[in-house]
Formats: C-alpha cells, sequence, structure tokens
C-alpha cells in the first residue's frame, strides 16, 4: 500500500509492503501516481517502510502479465508523475533499492541515501531490464560509461559508490532531514530553479528561459522588499 501524510510544507509518501521489500503491483503504481498528484506541500519525501527503500516491480506479477508493455507504461507513468511535480521531489534511500525501485528514485529532483542503501539493476540476470523510465534517466544522472556498466552488470553499489558516480547526492543519517531543509526555500525560487534544470530543451531556449526566471524572481524579491518597507 501506500501511505501519506503532509508535515507542514513536506508531504511524505511511504511505500508500505515490507514483507515484498516495497515491491510494487498495478495497485501501488496507481496510488502512487495519485498520491504525487495530489500533493500540493512544497516538498514531497518519497521512502519505503521497513528495511527496504523499493524492490521495483513485484516478480510475481511481472510473470504472470499478459500485457508487459502496459505495465512497463503504467511504471513510466509513476516516475514522470515524480519528475514532472510542481513539488520538490526528495527520495530517501535507506536499504535495497532494486530495478523500478531505482528508476522511482531516478525521477526524483534530489536523491540521498543513508550508509545502509544499496543500488542494483538486477534485471540482466533474469533475461530484463529496468522499463520505467531508467534507460533515459541513467545516463544522464550518471554520465552513460558508469550507467552501462551499473546496467550491464547488474553489480550492486553501496552508498559510497552511488555517491562516486552521482546516483545519489548525499549520503546522511536522516534523509527526511534534507527534505526539511529544502523546504525552508521561497516557493517561486524552488519552482523556477527546477523547472530550469529539468528543462531538455537546447541550450539557447534555456538560457533564455532562465534569464526570463531570474527577472521574474528578481522582480518577486524586490516587492517584497519593497512591501516590507511600508
Amino acid at each position: 500500500m501506500i501511505r501519506t501524510h503532509s508535515d507542514g510544507d513536506v508531504r511524505v509518501i511511504t511505500i508500505d509492503r515490507p514483507e515484498r521489500k516495497n515491491a510494487l503491483r498495478p495497485a501501488e503504481l496507481t496510488a502512487l501516481t495519485a498520491a504525487v498528484q495530489e500533493a500540493d506541500e512544497l516538498v514531497i519525501y518519497l521512502h519505503g517502510a521497513g528495511d527496504a527503500f523499493c524492490a521495483g516491480a513485484d516478480f510475481e506479477v511481472v510473470t504472470s502479465l499478459s500485457d508487459p508493455a502496459a505495465f512497463a507504461r503504467h511504471g513510466q507513468r509513476t516516475a514522470t508523475a515524480l519528475a514532472e511535480s510542481d513539488s520538490v521531489v526528495v527520495c530517501g534511500v535507506d536499504g535495497a533499492a532494486r530495478g523500478g525501485g531505482v528508476e522511482l528514485a531516478l525521477a526524483a529532483d534530489v536523491r540521498v541515501a543513508t550508509p545502509n542503501a544499496t543500488f542494483a539493476e538486477p534485471g540482466v540476470r533474469f533475461g530484463l531490464f529496468g522499463a520505467w523510465g531508467g534507460t533515459a534517466r541513467l545516463p544522464r544522472v550518471m554520465g552513460e560509461g558508469e550507467a552501462l556498466d551499473f546496467a550491464l552488470s547488474g553489480r550492486v553499489l553501496d552508498s559510497d559508490a552511488a555517491l562516486r558516480t552521482g546516483l545519489v547526492s548525499r549520503v546522511v543519517d536522516d534523509p527526511r532531514a534534507v527534505a526539511d531543509e529544502i523546504a525552508d526555500g521561497k516557493p517561486d525560487a524552488l519552482t523556477a530553479v527546477k523547472r530550469r534544470l529539468r528543462d531538455r530543451r537546447g541550450s539557447d531556449s534555456q538560457e533564455a528561459a532562465e534569464a526570463e526566471a531570474f527577472s521574474m524572481l528578481v522582480e518577486r524579491h524586490a516587492a517584497r522588499i519593497a512591501d516590507s518597507r511600508r
């Protein structure tokens, strides 16, 4: 199941199937997509219950799929909801992230691991591969060389290796504290920065949009200062 609650400016979303290492079935993907899309807090904090972040797709479901492509698209919609959320999405990985769990983390804006976190794309060992957008996002995050090594080998990265390769940006004892730290930022600035850094257009278009967003923020900042002096 997917549990969600609001804590100030942070929407906490918990993948809660610890008995299956938080593996996801279609029902959980649907619920997770809805939880992300319904959140209107400044920050979303996504994490897993128990001793794992997410084992990816529930293998018992995968082996019985009548329409594998539809299931792949289902997971892609969930990852896209995370990537395109107006909120800043912070993923806290404690324990194992495997397959689709790695792909959901890749869709987040900020990935933070605990020292106990491990990451792997083991699909190649079963004749499969991650199909929730990971083949597009992984090389953007890690670089093509590291991404190919990681995905083709199926090897497990510990938190230090994940930090070295860029898969995560920090290793901390309490990833939720990073979500709270980000939530201290100004909403309009956080939204502008996320949109600019997520922009996949050509550099000229990105730079024009960046300048426009910066101008807007300066005007808003000046207006706040003027209001405070009245």
